[in-house]
């Protein structure tokens, strides 16, 4: 068996609200081990030899009366992503986020590039699955809110999900 994580996307946003301890029930219910909810985002780890994504979104929209598009990686993929440092030596302070997208059909390099709002968003690398941004804080207080260009490019034909890059870090560990 090896380690995966599932990012569930638009879990406890609006009225589509999950509890941890029933997302993991549901985990559970599945037939997977050592399963286990990482913050109150839509984000699972657990063990398994070859999760079916499509079997997990299934489940999930019968317990739950909801689509949960799910977007699967492997704990050696979260790891190699890690190892790669894909942001370089930037960090995250009080102006600045990174976060990745991650795009379920491994067609995240259809991106045009380069892509960037300045003072908002920049998309600092690119994998297959994966969108490296870096995002500062706009005069409002928010952050990136010129990324929608990125998702709007995705659009709902494919399934994606973004999470901030100290997520996928404390998944790797």
């Amino acid at each position: 068996m090896s380690r995966h994580l599932a990012l569930l996307r638009g879990v406890n946003l609006g009225k589509r609200q999950v509890k941890s301890a029933d997302l993991k029930a549901a985990f559970e219910a599945m037939g997977f081990a050592n399963v286990k909810t990482l913050l109150a985002s839509g984000n699972v780890l657990f063990d398994a030899e070859k999760p079916d994504r499509a079997a997990i979104e299934a489940a999930l929209e019968q317990r739950f009366g909801f689509d949960v598009g799910t977007i699967l990686r492997s704990h050696e993929q979260l790891a190699a992503m890690v190892a790669a440092k894909p942001f370089g030596a930037r960090v995250e302070d009080h102006d600045t986020k990174l976060y990745v997208t991650f795009i379920e059909d491994q067609n995240a390099r259809s991106l045009p590039m380069p892509c960037a709002v300045a003072r908002d968003f920049e998309v600092v690398h690119l994998t297959d699955g994966e969108i490296y941004i870096v995002a500062h804080r706009l005069p409002n207080g928010r952050f990136g809110e010129g990324m929608d260009q990125i998702w709007k490019h995705f659009g709902k034909k494919r399934l994606w999900t973004s999470r901030n890059w100290n997520t996928v870090i404390k998944a790797a560990a």
